[in-house]
């Protein structure tokens, strides 16, 4: 059994993140591997190489703290951090990012990004839309679109692998969950929760090939008892949960130790063990996501760390913010260096920025009035900042990026065209990915 260590941890209200994982319990909310899984393509279509890394900070990093320092504010509001200059000529972010400014040509730091909530849940960076007034079934992530969409690659890699922990709030975890695309869409989960292993040891091929029959009669069985369509191909994930339990393939993406000790070096390990607060900072989780999309892996989904920094928001920036340096500027490095870059494309943000003012407690507040984002790859035209905000960081002046347009841009990276492309909820209307006639990619990207 492959195991991938983790802690829990809670943000300000309440909820709380595990990140044990380990491939044996492959599991997803409570169901057997063959519920999980979709054999068949979408209509036939077999999709493009391309590919999404999705990177979230759960709790709302600082955004006047990252890429939009603010020298010229008082200093109940400017911080404790200075600028300094990237490799893009005129472009500056926090001095604690010095390995992503020396990469700055590959990134796009959007610096107005509008349209959050206020609470802390991973939704909006993972759908698009917000989480009221939802169809029937719910908005799906965008794993599961191209999952719907594209479907997978190789029978015995899933189209979409979530590596974010699971909440009490949110069963799929900060991975997005399938919607009215239903459950054979979800993100697979490489980690247990109290779930039996789901191994070969020990178990001849004979045995093996008796199970999967058992499976099949017991899911016929539940098919046909079922009305609400749920059951629908399961035979299909039989098929693909038979193929991942006798290939090694989604075993050995996940087995990050099978890389090159310098490049295992390059991405860092982090810190898996509890901290003060009770959050861990996993860095082999990026080089993982690398791994998984090198294996055929459509979507990769993770979170790093905790930022609800309502106290001591300085001294938390100087131990995080260097890991996370370190770890995405090795991913879009190694992405580079293995010709992937063009392909893959990679965000990070979180689900709204912090206060302006800081507190007596030295932390910032939910500010969900404006919001950062980094982008890479993708074939996108990277090495440039889009737009601002005021003199003090409380508000978007110049180019503000609605979510949905930073999902209109990734789908289009992905070759999906939101103008046209649509997907049925569950009583058969078709859904536009993102709002019809009101967001569209953004052409300083694309």
């Amino acid at each position: 059994m492959l195991t991938i260590p983790g802690k829990s941890f809670g943000l300000c209200d309440r909820l709380t993140r595990r990140s044990f994982m380990q491939i044996g319990g492959l599991a997803l909310g409570g169901l057997s591997l063959p519920n999980l899984l979709r054999a068949e393509q979408a209509a036939g279509v077999n999709g493009s190489g391309k590919g999404i890394i999705m990177i979230f900070l759960p709790g709302g990093p600082p955004h006047q703290d990252m890429w939009d320092i603010k020298m010229d504010a008082p200093s109940e509001i400017r911080g404790e951090f200075t600028p300094i200059q990237t490799k893009v000529s005129g472009v500056e972010i926090c001095e604690l990012f010095p390995r992503l400014a020396s990469i700055s040509d590959k990134l796009a730091f959007v610096r107005s990004v509008v349209g959050a909530g206020g609470s802390h849940y991973a939704f909006q960076c993972l759908t698009g839309h917000h989480d009221r007034n939802q169809p029937p079934g719910g908005w799906p992530a965008m794993g599961s679109v191209l999952s719907r969409i594209y479907g997978s690659k190789d029978p015995a890699v899933p189209a979409y692998v979530g590596l974010s922990p699971k909440t009490r709030h949110a069963p799929w975890g900060d991975n997005g969950q399938p919607g009215f695309l239903g459950v054979k869409h979800a993100p697979f989960t490489p980690h247990g929760d109290g779930r039996e292993d789901m191994t070969l040891n020990n178990i001849t091929l004979d045995r093996l090939d008796e199970r999967k029959n058992v499976l099949a009669s017991l899911d016929r069985f539940r098919g046909e008892v079922d009305q609400s369509g749920m059951m629908d191909g399961l035979d299909a994930f039989n098929q693909q949960a038979f193929g991942i339990l006798t290939s090694s393939k989604l075993a050995d993406a996940l087995n990050y130790e099978q890389e090159d000790p310098a490049v295992i070096e390059r991405y860092g390990r982090g810190e898996d063990r509890l901290q003060a607060d009770g959050s861990t900072r996993l860095l082999t989780n990026f080089l993982v996501a690398r791994r998984l999309i090198e294996a055929g892996v459509r979507c990769v989904s993770l979170s790093f760390s905790r930022w609800d920094w309502h106290g001591g928001n300085f001294n938390r920036a100087r131990q995080d913010m260097p890991m996370l340096d370190q770890a995405v500027s090795a991913l879009i490095e190694d992405l580079d260096n293995r010709s992937l870059l063009d392909d893959i494309s990679v965000v990070v943000w979180g689900e709204f920025g912090r206060t302006p003012k800081i507190n007596a407690n030295a932390g910032r507040d939910h500010w969900p009035q404006v919001s950062c984002a980094m982008l890479a790859g993708g074939g996108m035209k990277t090495g440039k900042v889009i737009g601002s905000t005021n003199r003090l960081g409380e508000h978007a002046v110049e180019r503000p990026v609605h979510f949905q347009e930073v999902f209109a841009t990734l789908y289009s990276a992905l070759g999906i065209d939101v103008d046209h492309v649509t997907l049925p909820d569950l009583q058969g209307r078709p859904r536009f990915l993102v709002d019809q006639n009101a967001y569209r990619p953004m052409p300083e990207l694309v």
